[in-house]
């Protein structure tokens, strides 16, 4: 696609069938060298807390701190969709807030969308929200900013009964203004099935193939992190074990008194060290 990516762009790719690749990440350097590809959305997640900062769930992310790595995000890649991650107590403390709090996405980071971890209780604030003129992504499914009330996640919609919840809870998001839905960790028949009901893109988040996208963050498409993962995470590189030699060659060279040599050096300009030694020595 040409130009910047407008959510019409991401339609148009479902009404075709081409599948929208998206990616979840939150710097500038990162986002430079993505955009460099084909992707076509990135979402600044609230795993930024996790991957950047080093919680154990994405509860710590402040409004404050996802503005400003989104913000980064679109500088380093200003024609890529960008969906914006609304934290936990962002959007839970009243719609009013809610709303000043996504526009300063909009206004202040350049986001074209907002995404929010949604549930029944909160059909008045996406209606709010996407009355206020914001694109709206309501992410269903498993819901990460649930963490403290449910304890541990497991998959969505493995049964009938829990999959008619879904999906009844899908419509609602849509009769309430989504404008795009993230369906995250459900059984594939079940996010199929929501996909084929709106015209709108639906991203998969392991919930299968047959989502119009898929998204994964890209500390796990680079091999960046270590140890488990979700069941639905694959890595395309080994950035991780590079990064370690690389800084491993690194150290040795300034150990060994290898770097920086001359050509990683400054000098000073001909004839002006023994000038300077000439002051010196009158001077000291």
């Amino acid at each position: 696609m040409a130009g910047k990516i407008t959510i019409s762009d991401l339609v148009s790719a479902k009404s075709q069938g081409r599948k929208i690749v998206a990616v979840s990440c939150y710097d500038y350097t990162t986002a430079r060298l993505v955009c460099e590809s084909d992707v076509q959305m990135l979402l600044v997640g609230d795993s930024a807390a996790q991957l950047m900062l080093g919680f154990d769930s994405t509860l710590p992310a402040t409004m404050d701190f996802m503005v400003t790595i989104t913000a980064a995000v679109r500088r380093g890649a200003p024609d890529v969709f960008l969906v914006a991650d609304m934290p936990f107590l962002s959007y839970q403390v009243g719609i009013n807030k809610a709303v000043k709090n996504a526009g300063r996405f909009v206004t202040e980071a350049g986001a074209q969308m907002i995404k929010i971890e949604a549930s029944q209780p909160y059909l008045d604030v996406i209606k709010a929200v996407s009355d206020a003129g914001i694109g709206v992504m309501a992410h269903i499914g498993i819901r990460p900013q649930s963490i403290s009330k449910i304890g541990r996640f497991k998959a969505e919609a493995t049964t009938a009964e829990m999959a008619l919840e879904l999906i009844a809870l899908a419509d609602q998001m849509v009769q309430a203004g989504a404008t795009s839905l993230l369906i995250e960790g459900t059984a594939t028949e079940v996010a199929e099935i929501v996909t084929k009901r709106y015209e709108m893109p639906v991203i998969s988040c392991g919930s299968g193939a047959g989502c119009d996208g898929q998204i994964l963050i890209a500390p796990d498409i680079l091999g960046l992190t270590q140890g488990t993962g979700p069941k639905f995470t694959k890595s395309y590189g080994d950035l991780a074990k590079s990064t370690i030699e690389a800084v491993n060659s690194y150290s040795k060279e300034v150990q060994d008194g290898k770097f920086p040599d001359s050509e990683h050096s400054y000098h000073m300009k001909k004839g002006e060290l023994e000038r300077l030694e000439g002051l010196l020595k009158g001077r000291f």
